[in-house]
Order: structure tokens, then sequence, then C-alpha cells
């Protein structure tokens, strides 16, 4: 099958330029550099006349809860969401049920984004104390990474003991697998809480959630997951990084990076006030000043991805303080717009937005043949239109939970068509329900 892309501004390694974009049976065959509509027979054509033209958003950071939490989301429901949000990709988080700790468990979940997934798919292995043996059995062209929770997680999947962390970092660099970790320090928390909890009860008000998650806690353990990167030499990728501090341990070292996600772009502590426990996550979204200072560093490069940490609950799950309410919030449809509303603010060019949510994904992670908009890649394409205001609303959400922290908020950017390997999977309020994406190789 062959198609036509025309009459857009593509957005590709620096660069906007006027342009037509051929595809044949999946793949970019010819980028055409002019204004003028090239002539020939097409299965499709897509106009494209007023918008830009995207690589598809590689979300390098979600939860999609299958199996064993599906009340919550699953992979059909959640991958919807990303094709409506201009996501052609995303890599998967371990900590569903089972874990993802196991080869079994990590096969399992390949057969169900095979079936159920919209758009492409991969999924992170996690490591325990005690699994480090198996990343050897890994197929590294199926796998991004090890996903590390280095104080904050759920059943056994904290690495608490130093003697499994070198380890982790030792064996992750002699593979040369990616180890993307989550850093907050769980002494530092635990101590936080029983103190918080002395002083106001069982269920610290929400408020209180970013001292508890504190700025300390973050940095005390990302700064030794930077210092065993250092040692080992380890591809070390630090995830939604949140405070400004934080930020001084990057920029300096090309084997090591971090990631923000919008939550801690988008929202402040001042949001409490209004968003409640809506806007719990871990870590914690914390001040103006820290939000500022990650906004900065988009573009100054110390911050390399952009991702959401996409991670629904049930609205009934949402509701308490610090203890009782559940921490995360679904993000995946909301991150491009809202990533194009920085752009509108001046926050970031749309150049450096597709470098920090496309390129580097891929660079940084190793995919083959996505991530940019070149003649032989895959055609993975997000096509996004400016000045086209709308509103979040329950009919809006694709997210199985059917709430979101935007709700009420209007963008001005829409996302027209998403194209996942030359496939219209999203096209103006319209899923094609039978595609399914593939899976994602590296290396």
């Amino acid at each position: 099958m062959t198609s036509l892309i025309y009459g857009g501004k593509i957005v590709n390694e620096g660069r906007i330029f006027n342009g037509s974009i051929i595809v044949d049976d999946g793949y970019i065959s010819e980028i055409i550099e002019d204004k003028y509509t090239p002539r020939g027979s097409y299965d499709y054509e897509v106009d494209a006349t007023g918008c830009f033209v995207l690589p598809g958003i590689i979300d390098d950071h979600v939860h999609f809860r299958e199996p064993g939490l599906t009340a919550k989301a699953d992979i059909e429901s959640e991958s919807r969401a990303a094709a409506f949000g201009g996501v052609t990709s995303y890599f998967e988080m371990p900590n569903t049920v089972p874990q993802t700790t196991s080869l079994e468990a990590l096969g399992e979940k390949f057969d169900l984004a095979r079936h159920k997934s919209h758009v492409n798919y991969s999924f992170f292995f996690g490591a325990t104390n005690d699994n480090v043996s198996l990343f050897e059995q890994l197929n590294l062209h199926r796998v991004p990474g090890i996903k590390l929770f280095m104080g904050s997680s759920t059943g056994n999947m904290l690495v608490d003991k130093y003697g499994s962390l070198l380890k982790i970092f030792e064996t992750a660099a002699k593979l040369t697998l990616p180890l993307m970790a989550h850093c907050e320090d769980t002494d530092v928390i635990n101590k936080n809480m029983e103190a918080m909890k002395k002083a106001y009860g069982d269920d610290p008000d929400i408020m209180l959630h970013p001292l508890i998650r504190s700025e300390e806690a973050c940095y005390d353990s990302s700064s030794l997951a930077v210092e065993l990167a250092k040692t080992f030499g380890t591809r070390l990728h630090v995830a939604h990084v949140t405070t400004a501090r934080e930020l001084n341990l990057f920029g300096m070292y090309d084997n090591i990076t971090a990631e923000a996600v919008i939550a801690h772009l988008y929202f402040t502590s001042k949001d409490y006030i209004t968003q409640g426990a809506l806007i719990k996550c871990n870590p914690a979204v914390k001040s103006v000043a820290d939000r500022d200072a990650l906004r900065h560093a988009l573009t100054d490069g110390r911050i390399s991805v952009v991702g959401t940490d996409h991670a629904p609950h049930q609205f009934s799950e949402k509701r308490g303080g610090c203890c009782r309410a559940m921490s995360g919030m679904p993000m995946i449809q909301f991150s491009l717009p809202a990533m194009l509303e920085l752009v509108d603010e001046g926050v970031l060019t749309i150049e450096r937005m597709v470098e920090l949510m496309c390129h580097n994904p891929a660079r940084l992670f190793v995919v083959r043949e996505r991530g940019f908009i070149r003649k032989g890649y895959k055609a993975d394409l997000a096509i996004v239109k400016p000045h086209t205001p709308w509103t979040v609303n329950g009919n809006t959400i694709q997210s199985k939970c059917k709430w979101s922290p935007m709700i009420g908020h209007v963008f001005n950017w829409q996302i027209m068509q998403t194209i996942c390997n030359g496939i219209i999977v999203y096209n103006n309020g319209i899923i094609d329900e039978d595609y399914r994406g593939e899976e994602i190789s590296f290396r």
C-alpha cells in the first residue's frame, strides 16, 4: 500500500520545512521538500495543510496495568488513549501482577500486546534484589532496558540491598542495557511520614505530600544512582526528575541522562489546593521553583527525554491524603498537546520538543527505524493542528479510568491523525479498532 501526506510543515532533526512524505508498505520511501504535491497514484492521501507533521511520539514511561490490575486500565484502553494523543510507541513498566521480573511474565506481556495494542509496544524488565542473573537471558533486541526501583515500588521490586545495586549496575553496563531508575530514598520517606502522622494523624493532608517525598529523598537516591553509573559506566536514565537540586547531576556525562514527565512540568504544589490527590504521584509534584527549573532544563541539555509516567487508577482510589490516595495519573493522551502549549508559551521550540519526545527516546534506547522522519524508517507520524481549541471532558478521555486532572482545560493544538507503520490508526476522533501495532526492535 502506498500513501501520500502532503501540504504540511514537517518538523524533524532541528528543522521545519514544507514538504510531502510518500509511504510504501509501512515505510517512508520519499521525503520531498517543496510546496508542490507530488503526482502519482496512491491508496490514500492525507491533506496536512495548516498542520505540522511530527514523528510519532515515543513515550518511554507508562503503566498500562495489565495483567492483574485491569480494573484501572488495560493495554487496549491505554494504547487507544496513546493513539488519540499522537503517541505511536510506548515502553511499559514492570510493576503489574505478576510483576515483569521473570522471563515468563515478560513473554506473557508481549503476547497480550500483540493481540490488544493499537500502537507499537515494548516492555521493561524489572530488577529485584535477587534476579540479576536473568539479565543475560534477555533478548536485547526486544526490551528497552532494565527498570530499577530505588526507593519506591510495590511488592518485592524495591531494590534496597547495596550489594544487589552494585551487581545490577555492573551487569547492565556489561550488557550495554540502559538502566532506568526511579530514585527516592525509602528511609528518608519513612522518617518524614512518621513525623507527619505524629503531627497530623494517620492520613496527612495531600498538601504535605511533597514534604514527605521530599527534595532530600529524591536527591539522596538520584545522586547514589549517578555515582554508581559513573563507577561502572552504566547507561543510566533517571526517571521523572522533580527537583532543581537533582538537575545539577545531569548534562555532564554521556552515559547519564534524565527524564521529565508532564505532571512535574505542568503542575506545582499550589495545584494541590484545587486538584487535591488527583495530582498525587511519586515522586511528588513540588514547588513552583522546581517546576520552572525543570522547564528551563528542557533546553539546556540536562533533561534529555519527556515522558508521561502514565499511571491510571480508579477515581475512587484517588480519594484521601498522603496515605490513602493512590499515586499516579493518566496523561498519555494529553502529553503532546500539553508540550505544544509550552511551545506556544515560549518555554521551548517545537523542534526541541520533537527532540525530547521523539528523537532522544529513540537514540537513548537505540530504537530501530523509529523516532525520526527519514527515508527507510517506519512511517510513525503525528499530524497536529494549531489554533484549534478543544476542551478536555469525560467524553474525550480514552483511558479506562475516565478521569484526568486536565478536565476542563482548553488545549489549542489538536491531534488530527496518528499514523502507525503507515496506517492511519487515529483520524480526527475515530480510531481504527482492528489495527494492532508492532513490537519495537532495539539495537
